[in-house]
């Protein structure tokens, strides 16, 4: 009777974890559908963001461009200066100093797990069991006074000091219409090491077959933060390649001196 029992718990557990995850993949399913469909989705190569940020009163326009093979950047137009932020060609991140204008590279470690990314774009939802991902739905959860349900996207292992450490994030997505409303993420390293990084996402338009917010907070969970407001978004823009390589700096030698 003890084995019996034991066997039909198992049963229960097993059907449950296939309920949720047939769950979760339904909930995928109706976002990409409202969104324009999976078709329209895979057919996204690139996109460029223009944007502005509010800071003290000042407003920043900003660039974000973001390509299917890795590549990415944020150009920000600060007092009639360029200034090129997180630029990754697929294996060099480099982004320029606001204090000497001069580009520096990004540490190993931090270009190792972008690398580790590139297949995130457009969406790390998209092909996320090809990618080797897993996502588990967790329940429901009311957010800023909507009721969500909430996915846990489990992703390869970002590397942390040296070491593999799990690579987590929690999507909440409106119950009503399936889209993502939030993005929460524990910070695995530097000052906030510990805190849980907060991001919003609201105001969805139509861009081309799909549709994607055009208003995105980012912030820690429960602290205000940083709304970056988008004019407009063009999908699979030509970026040429050079944008993204890093410049390496011209040494001026002196002319030799004729005798």
């Amino acid at each position: 009777m003890k084995t019996l029992k034991l066997l039909f718990i198992a049963f229960i557990l097993s059907f449950s974890a296939q309920l949720n995850a047939q769950t979760a993949d339904e909930i995928i399913a109706n976002y990409f559908e409202n969104t324009g469909g999976v078709d329209a989705w895979q057919k996204v190569e690139g996109m460029k963001m223009s944007a502005k940020i509010n800071q003290g009163g000042m407003e920043i326009p900003l660039e974000i461009i973001q390509l299917k093979i890795g590549k990415q950047m944020t150009v920000i137009n600060f007092q009639g200066k360029e200034i090129k932020q997180g630029v990754f060609n697929g294996e060099v991140l480099w982004s320029t100093n606001f204090m000497t204008q001069k580009a520096e590279k990004g540490d190993q470690e931090t270009t190792d797990n972008l690398k580790r990314q590139m297949n995130d774009f457009p969406d790390p939802f998209l092909n996320y069991k090809a990618n080797g991902y897993t996502v588990e739905l967790l329940g429901k959860e009311t957010i800023d006074g909507t009721e969500t349900f909430k996915l846990k996207l489990t992703k390869k292992p970002m590397i942390i000091d040296g070491m593999e450490e799990e690579n987590v994030a929690y999507y909440f997505f409106d119950a009503e219409n399936f889209v993502p409303l939030v993005v929460q993420a524990e910070i695995k390293q530097g000052p906030m090491k510990g805190q849980v990084s907060e991001s919003k996402m609201s105001d969805y338009q139509e861009v081309g077959d799909i549709y994607m917010p055009f208003s995105m907070t980012q912030g820690l969970k429960g602290q205000p933060g940083q709304t970056i407001t988008i004019d407009k978004i063009e999908l699979n823009p030509v970026v040429d390649a050079i944008e993204f390589e890093f410049p390496e700096e011209v040494v001026n030698t002196p002319p030799e001196t004729v005798k």
